[in-house]
């Protein structure tokens, strides 16, 4: 890990840039006339971005790519927020409960102690918690 790396492992720099992506949207013209639908193919373009620079192998690239996709989802959150839709907070949360469903070999004390998991087992898991939840949400 790097310097930087170790010194933001904190996760600081999330909260801050929060704050970052509210004030371009106030103040930049262009950033606050953006909606999810006009910024959907900039999604998809870092999405594959970030892909070319897995396949590329390089890391540098690799974290400068990350970081832009993370800049278009810091977007469609300050986006919704704004609409009144949903915060970043709220993000956050359904993904931090959706990884609590999903690996039960982790966090819930009598599952892990049933293991060691086989990659296949832990794989069972994560499919059974994403079909219990399309069934929830159908």
């Amino acid at each position: 890990m790097s310097a930087a790396a170790a010194a933001g492992a904190g996760g600081e720099g999330l909260v801050d840039f929060l704050g970052t992506m509210r004030l371009m949207r106030e103040r930049c013209a262009w950033k606050a006339q953006q909606t999810h639908d006009s910024l959907a193919p900039y999604l998809r373009e870092e999405a594959d971005e970030v892909l070319e620079a897995i396949a590329e192998g390089d890391p540098e690239h690799l974290c400068e790519e990350l970081g832009d996709l993370l800049l278009q989802i810091y977007f469609h959150a300050a986006i919704a927020e704004e609409n009144g839709e949903f915060s970043m907070d709220e993000v956050i949360a359904g993904l931090h409960a959706k990884m609590v469903r999903r690996n039960p070999h982790v966090f819930d004390p009598v599952v892990a102690a049933g293991g060691p998991y086989t990659i296949e087992q832990i794989e069972e898991q994560w499919q059974a918690a994403k079909a219990a939840e399309k069934h929830l949400r159908d």
